[in-house]
């Protein structure tokens, strides 16, 4: 990051909007500057509002976006032709079923974490966790391997597996205590946190594959609003920010779609994409 924001997490302070949020624009919290009227090249000056303040995850609030982000996954890529499964990403160079087998490979490490408990204290938080990926320059080892991988399926085996997968997550994690530190990535996890990462992960993949799919349902809102919480900690509390709508913050905090200048103005000083 640019600079050092405190970007740990509040305890015991709920976001109710989690579960009720709507994929509209972010109201503007009470007070906050807005941009002058003027407008330049890049069209009007965007709204701004101060990034929030994080609060932590709750259980409940993490089982909630894990299981809707996982469902609208499963239900944009089930029954589909495989020729809708080899179409474009906003993943240079992946497919929709080269995006699939990358998120299959998350819910595969997320069964290991789940029974992988530790007695030490967790060394991150469902923010924090992405310091360790913030945006490069392009495609690399990983990207290769993966289109390696799943180029050794057919598609609706993939599909198969990743239904199969996914489902036995959210499982799993329903009856995982809720103190529970967990390790993944080689740090330990709240259970909460570990289900939030792994809900934003699924999120922002999904919007991936629904780039070339034009029948693709709305992003659901209540693992987005856990994005665009985790994008508000890594700018940093009270920052100003554009006043994005979350499908549109999510897209442009990790770098799937490029800033304006406008926007740049606004985030000046403030490293962007906020994780990859």
């Amino acid at each position: 990051m640019h600079g050092r924001r405190d970007t740990r997490v509040r305890s015991g302070v709920a976001d109710a909007a989690v579960a009720v949020r709507p994929t509209g624009p972010v109201p503007a919290a009470a007070g906050a500057d807005t941009a002058s009227a003027g407008t330049d090249a890049s069209g009007p000056a965007p709204r701004v509002v101060p990034a929030a303040e994080p609060t932590a995850v709750t259980r409940e609030q993490g089982l909630a976006a894990l299981a809707a982000a996982y469902r609208q996954l499963t239900e944009t890529v089930a029954g589909r032709p495989d020729a809708d499964l080899m179409r474009p990403t906003r993943c240079t160079g992946w497919s929709v079923v080269d995006v699939l087998y990358h998120v299959l490979l998350d819910g595969q490490r997320a069964l290991i974490a789940l029974a992988t408990p530790d007695d030490g204290v967790a060394d991150t938080d469902f923010i924090t966790y992405w310091r360790g990926f913030p945006g490069g320059p392009g495609p690399g080892e990983h990207a290769r391997a993966v289109r390696i991988a799943a180029s050794a399926f057919r598609p609706r085996t993939l599909v198969q597996l990743w239904d199969e997968t996914s489902s036995a997550v959210v499982r799993a994690a329903r009856s995982t205590a809720a103190d529970s530190r967990l390790v993944t990535q080689r740090h330990v996890l709240t259970l909460p946190d570990l289900l939030a990462t792994l809900a934003v992960e699924a999120s922002v993949h999904r919007l991936d594959l629904t780039v070339d799919l034009p029948d693709a349902s709305d992003p659901d809102p209540v693992p987005l609003a856990l994005v665009r919480r985790t994008l508000d900690g890594l700018l940093g509390a009270g920052v100003p920010r554009p006043d994005w709508p979350d499908r549109e913050y999510a897209l442009k905090g990790t770098g799937r779609e490029p800033l304006t200048p406008a926007e740049q103005r606004i985030l000046d000083g403030s490293r962007f994409p906020l994780f990859g």
